[in-house]
């Protein structure tokens, strides 16, 4: 087996290709967490109304989208949905923003990210719906009938009693789906978006440095995932719990 050449992927050019998709694809990752949570707690509002329809989309949302592959949405979203918008949003996405530049040269407000953090997120949301549904099911019935006493309205007792506590029952899950997400954004490569999976092949096409540029690839995903699941263990809501109560007690 021939040695090792880092200097073909840790140099120059090659070494560009792969901070900007690092940097890509932290930032999709953080679009796309942000968008999950966001469509998670809407469906979860959606899910726990009185009513049926309500609860009947957000069963078709989360059968459609957890059992279809993400591969498959993301080239919907591209190919298709995209291509279904109206053409002057289309042309103003597509136009230059000096504005549209995130830290790493970044390029968000494009057809690319867009559809990357869109698919992402909502392929993610399906699956938080129903983690976060399952922490909110392990919550004592008493801990609503008191709400409900206090006068809680509907909104305030998820909002205050039933989502801290349906999330420090369902964190740990929760952080597998983050995770998950920072992963299979390297299916985003399959509609264009230079992130670092994109990037690693591009290397292999530059200067056949193949070896070196996905192992390059394969510690930074490693390295992101180790740094976000430490982040999201350490301030999730059962650690925020247990600090404020040794501060209680101290």
């Amino acid at each position: 087996m021939p040695a090792l050449d880092w200097q073909g992927v840790l140099t120059g050019q090659p070494l560009q290709w792969i901070l900007s998709g690092f940097f890509t694809t932290l930032w999709v990752t953080l679009a796309g967490t942000v968008l999950a949570s966001l469509l998670a707690v809407l469906f979860l509002l959606l899910r726990l109304s009185p009513g049926r329809v309500g609860k009947g989309v957000v069963s078709v949302w989360v059968s459609l989208f957890r059992n279809t592959p993400l591969l498959v949405q993301l080239l919907f979203w591209y190919f298709a949905a995209w291509n279904g918008l109206p053409q002057g949003f289309r042309d103003l996405v597509n136009a230059d923003h000096g504005w549209s530049v995130l830290p790493g040269n970044v390029w968000w407000f494009t057809p690319e990210f867009l559809c990357s953090a869109w698919g992402l997120g909502v392929f993610t949301s399906a699956f938080l719906i129903e983690e976060v549904e399952s922490g909110l099911r392990a919550v004592p019935a008493g801990q609503r009938e008191a709400a409900l006493a206090q006068g809680f309205t509907g909104w305030r007792q998820f909002r205050y009693v039933l989502l801290p506590q349906g999330l420090t029952n369902a964190w740990q899950p929760v952080v597998g789906q983050y995770l998950n997400l920072m992963k299979l954004s390297s299916l985003a490569s399959g509609i264009g978006f230079a992130e670092l999976t994109y990037q690693v092949r591009q290397i292999e096409s530059y200067n056949a440095h193949a070896l070196e540029a996905f192992i390059v690839g394969t510690l930074l995903y490693l390295l992101t995932g180790v740094v976000m699941g430490l982040m999201l263990s350490r301030t999730g809501p059962a650690r925020r719990r247990e600090r404020h109560a040794r501060g209680e007690k101290a």
